[in-house]
């Protein structure tokens, strides 16, 4: 890649900093920019990044920079406006997952894409992933055969990062929309992204915010906070889709759960063989006439070294060199129907078709 490209970062929290991590990894990538609500704090992870610009309004830093692309790395609330804004001003955009907070949302993101002519890309990060791109392998090969049931869990024992993360009117729900999502998309895009035509939810609301020490916390590092945030999200949601080529898949993911430990996994089961990632690959299947489980030589679990970067420089090289992207809005769009559908259906109690 010949071409320098600039960028701008929209949100310092968390997040952000394994998007500045993926572009101080690319060549000729410049961050030009960050935007924060919270001025004070962008100008800290300015100097601590070396990033010559910082400002309070994405808007003055649209119509005062020269950018090609920038990181939409908000709460879920605010996915959308910055978005939009980004790509009416012909600006290329990775939003962070959720892509929104409801399909609504999502379809304005991805016809503001259309309408520009610029990329709008979803930070389904384990796409990315080394296991990913290891199972997918064994998949597109014909070794699984046809997949026709999946598992995708997330499950934390106590374990929602606070803050927004609780407050439905910024994240626009639990686990569902933060930690469900991750494994749905991975089984989604492991069989090919199948279209969703029904979906059947429920949830839970039990146990409240984490109940007590020990173990892993997972409360959000960056507690600077601008305004107070309630917790009113479920704890726990359970849910079972269909698509359109045979597949179901059976969804769990909580925040607080009294289970062991915590888990996080998928599960395939095709008309050749099973497989599991967790955290390791493993393949279930027969072989002369015996019931044989088979595991992949080497390390096969997913490993956070390189992931944000391989996902960041995927997204500068779409940028760039107009490589197809992995990660389209329409599979962010098609994530978002689901979640929608799962929320109404356990809401209704009663399945939903999804259209």
């Amino acid at each position: 890649m010949d071409k320098n490209v600039n960028v701008g970062i929209i949100g310092t929290g968390g997040i952000s900093g394994f998007h500045m991590a993926g572009y101080k990894a690319c060549k000729n990538v410049n961050v030009a920019a960050v935007c924060d609500i919270d001025y004070e704090k962008a100008k800290k992870y300015a100097e601590r990044h070396g990033v010559a610009r910082v400002y309070a309004d994405y808007n003055e830093m649209l119509a005062n920079e020269k950018l090609d692309a920038v990181s939409v790395c908000t709460w879920n609330a605010a996915h959308k406006a910055p978005a939009v804004a980004a790509l009416n001003a012909g600006v290329n955009v990775i939003c962070e997952k959720p892509m929104a907070m409801n399909r609504f949302e999502a379809q304005e993101m991805l016809e503001a894409s259309e309408k520009s002519g610029k990329l709008l890309m979803i930070g389904f990060v384990r796409r990315f992933g080394n296991d990913a791109a290891i199972l997918k392998k064994f998949i597109d090969e014909g070794t699984m055969g046809d997949v026709y049931y999946a598992k995708a869990t997330y499950l934390r024992r106590n374990g929602c990062p606070g803050r927004w993360f609780g407050d439905k009117e910024y994240s626009g729900g639990g686990p569902l929309i933060d930690l469900g999502v991750h494994v749905m998309d991975l089984v989604r895009y492991l069989c090919h992204n199948p279209k969703p035509v029904s979906a059947y939810g429920f949830t839970y609301d039990n146990l409240g915010f984490n109940r007590a020490g020990g173990g892993q916390s997972w409360i959000a590092s960056d507690s600077s906070a601008v305004r107070e945030f309630k917790y009113n999200v479920e704890d726990f949601v359970g849910a079972t889709i269909k698509f359109d080529n045979g597949l179901t898949m059976n969804v769990e993911a909580s925040f607080n759960l009294n289970v062991k430990h915590d888990v996080g996994s998928i599960e395939l089961f095709g008309t050749k063989s099973g497989a599991k990632i967790d955290p390791q690959i493993e393949l279930f299947t027969d072989m002369n006439g015996m019931l044989v489980d088979v595991k992949p030589c080497g390390d096969t679990g997913l490993s956070f070294n390189g992931l944000f970067e391989n996902e960041i420089s995927h997204f500068v090289d779409c940028v760039a060199n107009g490589t197809p992207c992995r990660a389209p809005a329409e599979d962010g769009l098609t994530l978002m129907k689901m979640i929608d559908a799962i929320y109404e259906s356990a809401k209704t109690g009663k399945l939903v078709k999804i259209k």
